[in-house]
């Protein structure tokens, strides 16, 4: 009984998405965005094609002016994968409904 309206919060939430799915989405879907969320150093070294960049620490200041439509896939990756999980969770908190932890651009082979 008092604990009915802990099951009508949902926590926000995204997924995973592997690096072949991605890819097949990217090439297949039009209006996915790709967002990198490492820094701009990290950037300018390497990046994967037609990504935009919101660094992780500024997802609360940017997101709202560079993703303003909170429906669209967004694929979030990083070096590693602990900064785009951490990010994906910020996004679906901000409430961005159809985000994808790509993970670390150390896994993309393409």
């Amino acid at each position: 009984m008092g604990c009915s309206h802990v099951q009508s919060e949902k926590q926000a939430s995204y997924q995973t998405i592997s690096s072949e799915t991605a890819k097949k989405r990217l090439e297949s879907e039009k209006g996915i965005v790709l967002l990198d969320v490492r820094t701009s150093e990290e950037n300018l070294e390497k990046r994967i094609p037609g990504s935009i960049l919101i660094p992780v620490n500024d997802i609360k200041n940017q997101a709202s002016d560079k993703l303003k439509d909170k429906n669209a896939a967004i694929f979030v990756y990083c070096r590693s994968g602990n900064r785009s999980a951490v990010a994906s969770q910020e996004f679906a908190n901000l409430g961005y409904i159809n985000v994808f932890d790509l993970g670390g651009i150390n896994n993309w082979p393409y």
